[in-house]
């Protein structure tokens, strides 16, 4: 099972004109329906903005739902390292407690979800680390974004952003219908990867500075039919093989010495789900570029047969796996880290790990720096002060060069280290409503977001409920 070889010299080819639907025009387009676009487009359309939100799969939630990135990982300010687990859940996180530091549509979302019971609640004792039911997921937001007012077009991937000599963008989708173009006063680019603001000339970064790796890709997968007072009490009579959420230490040498395992990675890493006899497994790993159509396509035959391995190893070796099987993988490889589009500020690691605060912060994180190693086993895991947390500015989300543009999500502007902590989804939703907000303000005088007072933007966001510092 091999991928079409990647052409040497990557040759290019003229292709005919074409002519593409216009779909019409409005105040703000938030391409890309991951949660950084959830919050954009709630966090416009509360501001009173008329807006359309483009999604490249035909359901909503991005890595959430479509790379099963699960759970919600931390969001809190850790007041105190974790001293136990929580023997009510079959996965405890490895955080203390602490505060919350994003709220806003995160919360709203999080209401939705439990309500649903698609989620098991935020709760002080487990970091606020939330497992979710990836279906009820992209329900949820249906009716979430649907009540907000927000228009949606899916199945339509952003291919070209053009700047209107009038004024505001036009942004090209490929379809099944053809080139589809939107108009709009302002757009907000959710892609992840920056599509649409590398494609508009914005600047940007990918990798790290040593060498441009980026961090691994992972397909995640959800296993079901787990017996989990077996696997409990394999935990409680190996103390040293199980932390939290991670280890097996012993059975993974024991399989590899076997030659039953190529783990890609230093343990395996199980969080826990809405469902009790069910686990999200993180454990597969390989290195390449996300936005190389080649690599994606390499790591999606190596990450599968990886998870073949993986199964395998869980029903012969894991006590409590016996009888398991793998429900679902990701429709597609999860991505860690690709474009870092560069803004009017560049966000650091030293701003990060030092707690930093910024006149006109929009959004905040304390998540720890989280670096995979691009090249194997090995992930650094460095946290910010105890009770800490460090500030995202607005202009972050100001991509250079380029008017009538933010970027929110993972593709915010930042080096290699601080993205590791701001790549998550919670603070991407955070990020993604303060790019929806600062967009509906400018869309509603006629002005780019770059002319719109990081103050101004901070008085909505705390009218929607955000978490900012007073």
């Amino acid at each position: 099972m091999t991928g079409l070889e990647r052409p040497t010299g990557l040759p290019s080819v003229q292709l005919p004109p074409r002519t593409a639907t216009h779909g019409g025009r409005t105040e703000v387009l938030v391409v890309g329906g991951g949660p950084a676009g959830i919050g954009a487009a709630t966090g416009a359309a509360a501001a009173g903005a008329d807006v359309v939100l483009v999604e490249r799969y035909g359901f909503l939630g991005g890595n959430a739902t479509a790379a099963l990135v699960m759970p919600l990982m931390s969001f809190h300010n850790e007041m105190r390292q974790a001293v136990g687990g929580d023997e009510g859940r079959l996965l405890p996180t490895d955080h203390g407690e602490g505060e919350p530091v994003v709220a806003g549509v995160l919360w709203t979302l999080l209401d939705h979800l439990v309500r649903a019971g698609g989620a098991i609640p935020p709760d002080p004792g487990t970091g606020y680390t939330v497992p979710f039911d990836p279906e009820l997921f992209k329900l949820v937001t249906y009716d979430l974004l649907a009540g907000s007012g927000v228009r949606m077009l899916l199945h339509s991937f952003a291919s070209d952003l053009i700047q209107l000599p009038e004024g505001g963008c036009r942004a090209v989708f490929e379809t099944k219908s053809g080139p589809v173009v939107l108009d709009a006063d302002v757009v907000v680019d959710c892609t992840g990867d920056g599509d649409l603001a590398a494609a508009a000339g914005a600047p940007f970064e990918v990798g790290r500075p040593e060498d441009g790796l980026t961090q691994p890709m992972t397909l995640m997968f959800r296993v079901g039919n787990v017996d989990r007072p077996g696997f409990l009490e394999y935990v409680q009579e190996h103390p040293d093989q199980w932390r939290g959420v991670h280890g097996l230490w012993d059975l993974i040498r024991a399989a590899r010495e076997a030659g039953e395992l190529d783990l890609h990675r230093e343990d395996v890493l199980f969080f826990a789900t809405p469902h009790p006899d069910e686990v999200s497994v993180n454990s597969t790993r390989i290195g390449g570029l996300g936005i190389s159509v080649w690599d994606l396509t390499r790591a999606e035959l190596a990450t599968h047969r990886q998870l073949a391995q993986i199964a395998h190893f869980l029903r012969t070796r894991v006590p409590g796996f016996s009888e398991s099987y793998v429900i679902q993988s990701g429709v597609q490889v999860g991505v860690r880290e690709t474009r870092r589009i560069l803004g009017d500020y560049l966000l650091t690691g030293e701003d990060v790990l030092g707690a930093r605060s910024f006149a006109d912060v929009i959004a905040r994180g304390a998540y720890p720096v989280d670096i995979h190693n691009p090249n194997g086993p090995g992930t650094i895991l460095r946290r910010l002060p105890q009770g800490c947390s460090y500030d995202i500015p607005l202009r972050s989300l100001l991509p250079r060069n380029v008017d009538n543009l933010l970027v929110a999500g993972r593709c915010i502007s930042g080096d290699h280290v601080a993205h590791s902590s701001y790549r998550i989804m919670p603070i991407s939703m955070a990020t993604g409503q303060a790019a929806g907000v600062c967009a509906a303000l400018a869309a509603h005088i006629g002005k780019p977001p770059r002319e719109i007072p990081a103050a101004q933007v901070q008085r909505v966001l705390r009218a929607q409920g955000a978490s900012l510092p007073t």
